[in-house]
């Protein structure tokens, strides 16, 4: 065999030298959802890359992040100079659905892999779904299944809903209605507030004259920590009816203050206190932040992981090899405990149904749950042929 020959056949076998990944973190990291996910969520990516050894396929692992200020043309733009010429691979985060579909839909034109962790919407692996696409941490539906489920049960049976006029309200507030109704509950009405809004007299004053038991808050960010607090000023909660907080997360009730969280039932993917594996991260993202993480930003460390064991085990950053590699591979981390990637792209993990505590119940900073049930992911989720998913 001749040496050229040897050499090309080494060359074959063997990833480009030295080629290395980018990844982009593309979120709200100045607005209403900056505590949600923001630069704590970068943080968290940092962490993921740091953990996997800061190199793959013989190069550097590089990370660029973006404010898309939740505009849906902005995020679109950046994304679009991101993978037409600095080189990023993938992006990850994409806090605010219409920002997420956007992009998600420009990452199916450029085959490109997204994964999608601070954007509600289920839409994302249902009928938005794609080949390179993926959905991690939570959607409306899980939420939907779980705030929803439980306190329909519990005997909250008619609701009323505050919903943020744009994708992620509308998708959390259609999900959340289905389980409510399919679980014997009834809706009586909704009322539809704009992002980031700062007075929701009107919106409360309608959830009240409603006298629906629940009144359900499809929002998130600041406008649940000002939703909740401005309800307490009407009355609503001590008037008999009990808020639920449809998409809180431990930013939310950190912003809140035990004294207004109290009592509120949440659903989040992941909880510092969980168990030691949870803890030990808590403890590290704690140290190096000054707060303890929420589902978002332990779901962006999660999937920037995973992202890059895929790589690994494809010897590639080819969209089509890791995209299979993401979905063969189980998502063994300290969040996705037993996960799997469906093919539509959604991955599969228990979720946890929380009680917020009472201020004489929380024992150090932080210190805000107690779990009321483990939901599985099988029932969390769509499963994949109810998803609205043509793959």
């Amino acid at each position: 065999m001749s040496a050229a020959v040897s050499a090309a056949l080494l060359f074959a076998a063997a990833p480009a030298f030295a080629q290395g990944v980018k990844i982009g973190v593309l979120n709200d990291q100045s607005g209403v959802y900056a505590d949600y996910g923001g630069k704590w969520s970068v943080e968290a990516a940092k962490m993921a890359i740091e953990d996997f050894g800061g190199s793959v396929l013989g190069g550097k692992i590089e990370l660029i992040s973006a404010d898309h200020q939740n505009k849906p043309d902005l995020g679109s733009s950046i994304a679009r100079q991101w993978y037409d010429t600095d080189g990023v691979d993938m992006i990850t985060e994409l806090t605010t659905s219409s920002v997420a579909l956007a992009v998600h839909e420009l990452s199916k034109a450029k085959k490109k892999i997204d994964i999608v962790v601070g954007a509600a919407t289920s839409r994302i692996t249902g009928d938005s779904c794609h080949p390179h696409g993926f959905h991690w941490a939570y959607d409306t539906r899980a939420l939907a299944v779980g705030t929803g489920g439980a306190l329909t049960k519990a005997g909250g049976d008619s609701w009323f809903f505050l919903t943020a006029d744009y994708a992620f309200g509308y998708q959390l507030e259609e999900d959340t209605a289905k389980i409510v109704t399919a679980s014997g509950g009834k809706v009586l009405g909704a009322v539809k507030h704009p992002l980031n809004a700062t007075d929701f007299a009107s919106f409360l004053l309608q959830a009240q004259a409603s006298k629906a038991k629940v009144v359900g808050l499809a929002n998130a960010g600041n406008d649940t920590i000002n939703s909740i607090k401005q309800a307490a000023e009407f009355g609503i909660t001590s008037g008999g009816q009990k808020l639920a907080g449809l998409l809180t997360t431990l930013a939310e009730v950190h912003g809140l203050g035990l004294q207004a969280g109290q009592g509120l039932v949440v659903t989040e993917g992941y909880y510092w206190d969980n168990d030691a594996k949870s803890r030990e991260f808590g403890e590290r993202f704690m140290k190096r932040t000054g707060r303890m993480p929420n589902m978002i930003q332990a779901g962006t460390y999660s999937a920037t992981l995973s992202y890059l064991k895929a790589v690994k085990a494809a010897n590639s950053k080819d969209a089509d090899a890791v995209a299979r590699k993401l979905k063969e591979l189980p998502v063994d981390d300290f969040f996705g405990q037993g996960g799997k990637v469906l093919a539509n792209g959604r991955m599969v993990h228990d979720m946890y149904l929380f009680e917020v505590k009472k201020p004489s119940e929380s024992k150090r900073p932080f210190d805000y749950y107690k779990k009321l049930a483990t939901i599985p992911g099988e029932q969390a989720f769509f499963k994949l042929e109810d998803s609205g998913c043509k793959l």
